[in-house]
Protein backbone atom coordinates (compact mmCIF):
# COMPACT_ATOMS: atom_id res chain seq x y z
CA UNK A 1 0.00 0.00 0.00
CA UNK A 2 2.84 2.37 0.87
CA UNK A 3 4.49 1.93 -2.56
CA UNK A 4 1.13 2.30 -4.33
CA UNK A 5 0.49 5.62 -2.58
CA UNK A 6 4.00 6.79 -3.43
CA UNK A 7 3.48 5.88 -7.09
CA UNK A 8 0.19 7.79 -7.21
CA UNK A 9 1.84 10.78 -5.56
CA UNK A 10 4.66 10.85 -8.15
CA UNK A 11 2.63 10.04 -11.29
CA UNK A 12 -0.43 12.17 -10.57
CA UNK A 13 1.25 14.96 -8.60
CA UNK A 14 -1.26 14.58 -5.77
CA UNK A 15 -0.18 14.89 -2.15
CA UNK A 16 -0.19 11.77 0.05
CA UNK A 17 -2.61 13.48 2.45
CA UNK A 18 -5.16 14.10 -0.32
CA UNK A 19 -4.95 10.48 -1.52
CA UNK A 20 -5.53 9.14 2.01
CA UNK A 21 -8.43 11.58 2.52
CA UNK A 22 -9.95 10.33 -0.76
CA UNK A 23 -9.67 6.70 0.38
CA UNK A 24 -11.26 7.57 3.73
CA UNK A 25 -14.17 9.35 2.02
CA UNK A 26 -14.68 6.33 -0.23
CA UNK A 27 -14.64 3.94 2.74
CA UNK A 28 -17.18 6.16 4.54
CA UNK A 29 -19.48 6.02 1.50
CA UNK A 30 -19.10 2.23 1.24
CA UNK A 31 -19.78 1.72 4.97
CA UNK A 32 -22.98 3.81 4.82
CA UNK A 33 -24.07 1.89 1.73
CA UNK A 34 -23.88 -1.55 3.40
CA UNK A 35 -23.96 -1.09 7.17
CA UNK A 36 -25.07 2.42 8.07
CA UNK A 37 -28.02 4.68 7.58
CA UNK A 38 -28.33 7.24 4.82
CA UNK A 39 -28.61 10.16 7.23
CA UNK A 40 -25.60 9.15 9.34
CA UNK A 41 -22.40 11.18 9.35
CA UNK A 42 -19.77 8.45 9.04
CA UNK A 43 -16.03 9.11 9.17
CA UNK A 44 -13.44 6.50 8.21
CA UNK A 45 -9.84 6.38 9.38
CA UNK A 46 -7.31 4.59 7.17
CA UNK A 47 -3.77 3.62 8.17
CA UNK A 48 -1.64 3.33 4.98
CA UNK A 49 1.17 1.57 6.85
CA UNK A 50 -0.79 -1.54 7.73
CA UNK A 51 -4.01 -1.12 5.73
CA UNK A 52 -6.19 -1.09 8.85
CA UNK A 53 -9.38 0.96 8.95
CA UNK A 54 -11.77 2.17 11.63
CA UNK A 55 -15.15 3.90 11.48
CA UNK A 56 -16.96 6.39 13.64
CA UNK A 57 -20.23 8.30 13.66
CA UNK A 58 -20.26 12.05 14.24
CA UNK A 59 -23.00 13.80 16.20
CA UNK A 60 -23.27 17.40 17.39
CA UNK A 61 -24.28 18.35 20.93
CA UNK A 62 -27.34 20.64 20.97
CA UNK A 63 -29.53 22.26 23.62
CA UNK A 64 -33.17 23.31 23.42
CA UNK A 65 -32.34 26.86 22.27
CA UNK A 66 -30.64 25.49 19.15
CA UNK A 67 -33.59 23.38 18.00
CA UNK A 68 -36.47 24.35 15.78
CA UNK A 69 -39.99 23.86 17.05
CA UNK A 70 -43.32 23.52 15.28
CA UNK A 71 -43.95 27.19 15.98
CA UNK A 72 -40.87 28.31 14.03
CA UNK A 73 -41.86 30.06 10.81
CA UNK A 74 -38.95 28.68 8.83
CA UNK A 75 -39.85 25.08 8.17
CA UNK A 76 -36.80 24.03 6.17
CA UNK A 77 -34.55 21.28 7.48
CA UNK A 78 -31.67 23.66 8.22
CA UNK A 79 -27.99 22.83 8.51
CA UNK A 80 -26.63 19.66 10.08
CA UNK A 81 -24.18 21.63 12.21
CA UNK A 82 -25.74 24.35 14.41
CA UNK A 83 -24.00 27.67 15.03
CA UNK A 84 -22.43 27.67 18.49
CA UNK A 85 -23.57 30.21 21.07
CA UNK A 86 -20.10 31.74 21.30
CA UNK A 87 -19.76 32.23 17.53
CA UNK A 88 -23.08 33.94 16.89
CA UNK A 89 -22.62 37.66 16.35
CA UNK A 90 -24.11 40.01 18.93
CA UNK A 91 -27.75 40.82 18.25
CA UNK A 92 -28.15 38.04 15.68
CA UNK A 93 -30.31 34.96 16.07
CA UNK A 94 -28.64 31.57 16.48
CA UNK A 95 -29.11 29.37 13.41
CA UNK A 96 -31.45 26.59 14.55
CA UNK A 97 -31.66 23.01 13.33
CA UNK A 98 -34.26 20.26 13.25
CA UNK A 99 -33.26 17.56 15.71
CA UNK A 100 -32.09 14.42 13.95
CA UNK A 101 -30.98 11.52 16.18
CA UNK A 102 -28.40 10.52 13.55
CA UNK A 103 -26.88 14.02 13.50
CA UNK A 104 -27.46 15.37 17.00
CA UNK A 105 -27.32 14.47 20.67
CA UNK A 106 -28.92 16.49 23.46
CA UNK A 107 -26.40 18.35 25.60
CA UNK A 108 -27.41 16.71 28.87
CA UNK A 109 -26.98 13.26 27.31
CA UNK A 110 -23.64 14.28 25.80
CA UNK A 111 -22.38 15.52 29.17
CA UNK A 112 -23.03 12.09 30.66
CA UNK A 113 -20.48 10.76 28.19
CA UNK A 114 -18.06 13.72 28.26
CA UNK A 115 -18.42 16.20 31.14
CA UNK A 116 -16.84 19.28 29.53
CA UNK A 117 -18.72 19.10 26.23
CA UNK A 118 -20.46 22.32 25.13
CA UNK A 119 -23.38 23.03 22.81
CA UNK A 120 -22.26 22.77 19.20
CA UNK A 121 -19.29 20.50 19.98
CA UNK A 122 -18.58 17.42 17.88
CA UNK A 123 -19.02 14.00 19.50
CA UNK A 124 -17.36 10.90 18.09
CA UNK A 125 -18.96 7.46 18.52
CA UNK A 126 -16.97 4.41 17.37
CA UNK A 127 -18.70 2.05 14.94
CA UNK A 128 -18.09 -1.65 14.42
CA UNK A 129 -15.25 -2.11 11.92
CA UNK A 130 -16.33 -3.79 8.69
CA UNK A 131 -14.27 -4.87 5.72
CA UNK A 132 -16.62 -7.26 3.92
CA UNK A 133 -18.33 -4.66 1.75
CA UNK A 134 -20.86 -5.82 -0.81
CA UNK A 135 -20.43 -5.38 -4.56
CA UNK A 136 -22.51 -2.18 -4.74
CA UNK A 137 -20.68 -0.61 -1.80
CA UNK A 138 -17.31 -1.56 -3.26
CA UNK A 139 -18.31 -0.08 -6.61
CA UNK A 140 -19.42 3.11 -4.82
CA UNK A 141 -16.03 3.34 -3.09
CA UNK A 142 -14.22 2.77 -6.39
CA UNK A 143 -16.22 5.52 -8.12
CA UNK A 144 -15.54 7.97 -5.27
CA UNK A 145 -11.79 7.25 -5.41
CA UNK A 146 -11.59 7.60 -9.21
CA UNK A 147 -13.62 10.82 -9.21
CA UNK A 148 -11.69 12.41 -6.34
CA UNK A 149 -8.31 11.48 -7.83
CA UNK A 150 -9.36 12.95 -11.16
CA UNK A 151 -10.42 16.17 -9.43
CA UNK A 152 -7.18 16.33 -7.44
CA UNK A 153 -5.10 15.61 -10.54
CA UNK A 154 -6.96 18.32 -12.46
CA UNK A 155 -6.29 20.81 -9.66
CA UNK A 156 -2.62 19.81 -9.52
CA UNK A 157 -2.17 20.19 -13.31
CA UNK A 158 -4.01 23.53 -13.29
CA UNK A 159 -1.81 24.90 -10.49
CA UNK A 160 1.40 23.67 -12.12
CA UNK A 161 0.79 25.00 -15.62
CA UNK A 162 -0.95 28.23 -14.55
CA UNK A 163 2.39 29.23 -13.03
CA UNK A 164 4.15 28.41 -16.33
CA UNK A 165 1.76 30.32 -18.60
CA UNK A 166 3.83 32.66 -20.79
CA UNK A 167 6.88 30.38 -20.65
CA UNK A 168 8.45 28.07 -23.22
CA UNK A 169 7.86 24.41 -22.50
CA UNK A 170 9.14 21.28 -24.19
CA UNK A 171 7.27 18.11 -25.09
CA UNK A 172 7.04 15.14 -27.45
CA UNK A 173 4.83 15.24 -30.54
CA UNK A 174 2.13 12.65 -29.83
CA UNK A 175 -0.22 12.86 -32.79
CA UNK A 176 -1.78 15.15 -35.41
CA UNK A 177 -5.53 15.58 -35.79
CA UNK A 178 -7.51 18.05 -37.90
CA UNK A 179 -4.45 20.22 -38.43
CA UNK A 180 -3.78 20.44 -34.68
CA UNK A 181 -0.62 19.01 -33.12
CA UNK A 182 -0.90 17.20 -29.77
CA UNK A 183 2.18 17.40 -27.56
CA UNK A 184 2.87 15.07 -24.63
CA UNK A 185 4.14 17.10 -21.66
CA UNK A 186 4.40 14.11 -19.33
CA UNK A 187 1.55 14.79 -16.91
CA UNK A 188 -0.75 16.26 -19.54
CA UNK A 189 -1.23 16.74 -23.27
CA UNK A 190 -1.13 20.18 -24.89
CA UNK A 191 -2.37 21.37 -28.27
CA UNK A 192 -0.67 23.52 -30.89
CA UNK A 193 -3.69 24.77 -32.91
CA UNK A 194 -3.26 25.10 -36.67
CA UNK A 195 -3.22 28.93 -36.52
CA UNK A 196 -0.51 28.88 -33.81
CA UNK A 197 1.91 26.84 -35.92
CA UNK A 198 4.71 28.25 -38.06
CA UNK A 199 3.61 28.20 -41.68
CA UNK A 200 5.25 25.40 -43.61
CA UNK A 201 6.63 23.69 -40.50
CA UNK A 202 6.35 19.89 -40.39
CA UNK A 203 5.94 17.80 -37.23
CA UNK A 204 6.95 14.17 -36.76
CA UNK A 205 5.51 11.83 -34.15
CA UNK A 206 8.08 11.18 -31.42
CA UNK A 207 10.17 14.29 -32.06
CA UNK A 208 10.71 16.88 -29.33
CA UNK A 209 9.38 20.39 -29.86
CA UNK A 210 9.35 23.66 -27.93
CA UNK A 211 6.53 26.18 -27.84
CA UNK A 212 5.05 29.01 -25.80
CA UNK A 213 2.35 28.06 -23.30
CA UNK A 214 0.03 30.97 -24.05
CA UNK A 215 -3.26 29.77 -22.55
CA UNK A 216 -4.27 27.50 -19.65
CA UNK A 217 -8.02 26.88 -19.72
CA UNK A 218 -10.06 25.09 -17.05
CA UNK A 219 -13.17 23.24 -18.24
CA UNK A 220 -15.58 20.77 -16.64
CA UNK A 221 -13.79 17.99 -18.56
CA UNK A 222 -10.30 18.94 -17.45
CA UNK A 223 -7.51 21.40 -18.17
CA UNK A 224 -6.77 22.50 -21.75
CA UNK A 225 -3.22 23.64 -22.51
CA UNK A 226 -2.63 25.66 -25.68
CA UNK A 227 0.82 26.14 -27.19
CA UNK A 228 2.07 28.52 -29.85
CA UNK A 229 5.14 28.66 -32.06
CA UNK A 230 3.87 31.63 -34.07
CA UNK A 231 3.25 34.04 -31.17
CA UNK A 232 5.62 37.07 -31.03
CA UNK A 233 6.28 36.31 -27.37
CA UNK A 234 7.76 32.94 -28.41
CA UNK A 235 10.64 34.80 -30.06
CA UNK A 236 10.99 37.09 -27.03
CA UNK A 237 11.32 34.08 -24.73
CA UNK A 238 13.81 32.39 -27.06
CA UNK A 239 15.99 35.52 -27.01
CA UNK A 240 15.66 35.66 -23.24
CA UNK A 241 16.95 32.08 -23.02
CA UNK A 242 19.84 32.59 -25.46
CA UNK A 243 21.00 36.11 -24.61
CA UNK A 244 22.27 36.81 -21.06
CA UNK A 245 21.93 40.59 -21.51
CA UNK A 246 18.18 40.20 -22.06
CA UNK A 247 17.62 37.73 -19.21
CA UNK A 248 19.59 40.02 -16.85
CA UNK A 249 17.63 43.11 -17.92
CA UNK A 250 20.66 44.95 -19.38
CA UNK A 251 18.94 44.83 -22.80
CA UNK A 252 15.18 45.16 -23.20
CA UNK A 253 12.96 44.04 -26.06
CA UNK A 254 10.66 47.01 -26.70
CA UNK A 255 8.48 45.55 -29.43
CA UNK A 256 8.16 42.68 -31.91
CA UNK A 257 6.46 42.50 -35.30
CA UNK A 258 6.25 38.99 -36.67
CA UNK A 259 5.04 37.08 -39.69
CA UNK A 260 5.73 33.57 -38.43
CA UNK A 261 7.86 31.41 -40.68
CA UNK A 262 8.82 34.32 -42.91
CA UNK A 263 10.25 37.38 -41.16
CA UNK A 264 10.31 39.23 -37.85
CA UNK A 265 11.55 42.59 -36.64
CA UNK A 266 12.65 43.01 -33.04
CA UNK A 267 13.31 46.43 -31.51
CA UNK A 268 15.78 46.45 -28.61
CA UNK A 269 17.20 49.09 -26.29
CA UNK A 270 20.12 49.10 -23.86
CA UNK A 271 19.32 49.75 -20.20
CA UNK A 272 22.98 49.79 -19.24
CA UNK A 273 25.69 52.16 -20.46
CA UNK A 274 28.31 50.63 -22.71
CA UNK A 275 26.18 47.74 -23.99
CA UNK A 276 25.30 47.56 -27.67
CA UNK A 277 21.75 46.12 -27.75
CA UNK A 278 21.83 45.03 -31.40
CA UNK A 279 25.31 43.51 -31.13
CA UNK A 280 24.33 41.64 -27.96
CA UNK A 281 21.40 40.01 -29.73
CA UNK A 282 23.28 39.14 -32.91
CA UNK A 283 26.38 37.84 -31.11
CA UNK A 284 29.88 37.33 -32.44
CA UNK A 285 29.64 36.23 -36.09
CA UNK A 286 25.87 35.95 -35.60
CA UNK A 287 26.18 32.90 -33.33
CA UNK A 288 23.43 33.99 -30.90
CA UNK A 289 20.78 34.95 -33.41
CA UNK A 290 21.54 31.88 -35.54
CA UNK A 291 20.44 29.64 -32.65
CA UNK A 292 17.04 31.38 -32.56
CA UNK A 293 16.73 31.31 -36.36
CA UNK A 294 17.47 27.58 -36.33
CA UNK A 295 14.71 26.97 -33.75
CA UNK A 296 12.29 28.89 -36.00
CA UNK A 297 13.16 26.90 -39.11
CA UNK A 298 15.13 29.65 -40.88
CA UNK A 299 12.76 32.57 -40.22
CA UNK A 300 14.52 35.87 -41.02
CA UNK A 301 15.03 38.18 -38.04
CA UNK A 302 15.91 41.88 -38.20
CA UNK A 303 17.28 43.33 -34.97
CA UNK A 304 16.78 47.10 -34.82
CA UNK A 305 17.74 49.72 -32.26
CA UNK A 306 14.79 51.32 -30.49
CA UNK A 307 14.72 55.12 -30.28
CA UNK A 308 12.38 57.61 -28.66
CA UNK A 309 12.94 59.83 -31.71
CA UNK A 310 10.31 58.82 -34.31
CA UNK A 311 12.51 59.75 -37.29
CA UNK A 312 15.34 57.57 -36.06
CA UNK A 313 13.08 54.69 -35.04
CA UNK A 314 11.25 54.58 -38.39
CA UNK A 315 14.55 54.76 -40.27
CA UNK A 316 15.89 51.83 -38.24
CA UNK A 317 12.67 49.86 -38.69
CA UNK A 318 12.94 50.04 -42.50
CA UNK A 319 16.35 48.36 -42.38
CA UNK A 320 18.07 47.04 -44.47
CA UNK A 321 17.00 49.91 -46.76
CA UNK A 322 18.98 53.15 -46.56
CA UNK A 323 16.74 56.13 -45.92
CA UNK A 324 17.33 59.68 -47.22
CA UNK A 325 14.83 61.50 -45.00
CA UNK A 326 11.92 60.86 -42.61
CA UNK A 327 9.23 63.54 -42.12
CA UNK A 328 6.83 62.95 -39.24
CA UNK A 329 3.40 64.25 -38.27
CA UNK A 330 3.37 63.46 -34.55
CA UNK A 331 -0.25 64.52 -34.06
CA UNK A 332 -1.54 61.90 -36.53
CA UNK A 333 1.43 59.54 -36.11
CA UNK A 334 2.10 59.58 -39.83
CA UNK A 335 5.51 59.51 -41.49
CA UNK A 336 6.75 60.22 -45.02
CA UNK A 337 9.95 58.36 -45.88
CA UNK A 338 12.08 59.47 -48.85
CA UNK A 339 14.14 56.70 -50.41
CA UNK A 340 16.53 56.47 -53.37
CA UNK A 341 15.26 54.62 -56.43
CA UNK A 342 17.68 51.73 -55.90
CA UNK A 343 16.50 51.35 -52.27
CA UNK A 344 12.75 51.35 -52.91
CA UNK A 345 12.48 47.57 -53.33
CA UNK A 346 14.36 47.00 -50.08
CA UNK A 347 12.26 49.56 -48.20
CA UNK A 348 8.99 48.05 -49.40
CA UNK A 349 10.05 44.42 -49.31
CA UNK A 350 8.53 41.44 -51.05
CA UNK A 351 4.76 41.97 -51.28
CA UNK A 352 5.16 44.97 -48.98
CA UNK A 353 6.48 42.90 -46.07
CA UNK A 354 9.29 45.22 -44.94
CA UNK A 355 7.19 48.39 -44.75
CA UNK A 356 4.32 46.40 -43.25
CA UNK A 357 6.47 45.10 -40.39
CA UNK A 358 8.09 48.52 -39.93
CA UNK A 359 4.68 50.17 -39.52
CA UNK A 360 3.58 47.48 -37.09
CA UNK A 361 6.66 47.62 -34.85
CA UNK A 362 6.74 51.43 -34.68
CA UNK A 363 2.99 52.01 -34.45
CA UNK A 364 3.19 54.70 -37.19
CA UNK A 365 1.54 55.03 -40.59
CA UNK A 366 4.34 55.03 -43.14
CA UNK A 367 4.33 56.39 -46.71
CA UNK A 368 7.32 55.36 -48.83
CA UNK A 369 8.15 58.02 -51.43
CA UNK A 370 10.69 58.22 -54.21
CA UNK A 371 12.95 61.27 -54.58
CA UNK A 372 10.47 62.64 -57.10
CA UNK A 373 7.77 62.69 -54.39
CA UNK A 374 5.74 59.80 -55.80
CA UNK A 375 4.11 57.61 -53.14
CA UNK A 376 5.04 54.02 -53.94
CA UNK A 377 3.79 52.30 -50.78
CA UNK A 378 1.54 53.01 -47.79
CA UNK A 379 1.27 50.96 -44.61
CA UNK A 380 -0.84 51.68 -41.51
CA UNK A 381 0.14 51.15 -37.89
CA UNK A 382 -1.63 47.78 -37.82
CA UNK A 383 0.81 46.51 -40.41
CA UNK A 384 -1.64 46.51 -43.34
CA UNK A 385 -0.19 47.65 -46.66
CA UNK A 386 -2.78 50.02 -48.11
CA UNK A 387 -1.02 50.65 -51.40
CA UNK A 388 2.10 49.52 -53.17
CA UNK A 389 3.33 50.31 -56.67
CA UNK A 390 6.76 48.81 -56.55
CA UNK A 391 8.51 45.96 -54.80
Amino acid sequence: MHSALQQLEVEKGISREKIIKTIEDALSAAYKKDFGKKSQIVHAKFDPENGEMSFSQIKYAVDESMLKTDDDENEDVGPVVPIKHDTASEGSEIKKVRFNPEHHIMLDEAQKIKKNVKAGDEMIFPLETKDDFGMIAAQTAKQVIIQRIREAEKESILNEFKKRQGEIISGMVQRMEGGNVFVDLGRSTAIIPRDEQIKGERYRIGERTRALLFLVEETHRGVNLFLSRSHPKFIAKLFEMEIPEISSGAVEIKNIAREAGSRSKIAVISKQEGIDPVGSCVGQKGVRISTVISELGGEKIDIIAWSDKPEELIGNALSPAKIIEVKVDEKNREAEVIVDEDQLSLAIGKMGQNVRLAAKITGWKIDIKSKTGEVVAKANEEGTVVETKKE
